[in-house]
């Protein structure tokens, strides 16, 4: 799947481009074991194995960059000041990426939030 990134963020416009290659980077650090997938049009990072969860994926709008960590209960229950904000995700722009404190806490609230089985059915 990793060529299909490829695609999806070579296509960007330059600054774009640039801006999301780093930000798969950051992630790819926060989820080194974690497998390089397209999901709902996006790239994003889904848990090892056979039932592996998306923990979050990235995307580029016209007007902005947005991290969706594949949940609504995540974004709002941390403070993303002074980043836009909806239930299923955080907007930024190449100019003013999420700092990495903020990406972790998202990412490690997704992951407890999986942990805890959250979205499971019996």
């Amino acid at each position: 799947m990793t060529s299909e990134v490829d695609a999806y963020i070579t296509a960007l416009p330059p600054d774009k481009r640039q801006a999301l290659a780093d930000f798969r980077l950051r992630l790819k650090a926060l989820l080194p074991d974690h497998i390089e997938v397209m999901s709902y049009a996006m790239p994003g990072f889904r848990q090892p194995g056979p039932k592996g969860r998306m923990v979050a994926g990235y995307a580029a709008f016209a007007k902005h960059l947005a991290l969706y960590p594949h949940s609504g209960s995540v974004i709002p229950q941390i403070d993303c000041t002074p980043f836009k904000t909806s239930k299923s995700g955080v907007l930024f722009t190449p100019s003013h990426p999420l700092p990495d404190q903020l990406l972790e806490q998202i990412i490690r609230a997704r992951q407890a939030e999986i942990a805890a089985g959250y979205g499971r059915t019996a």
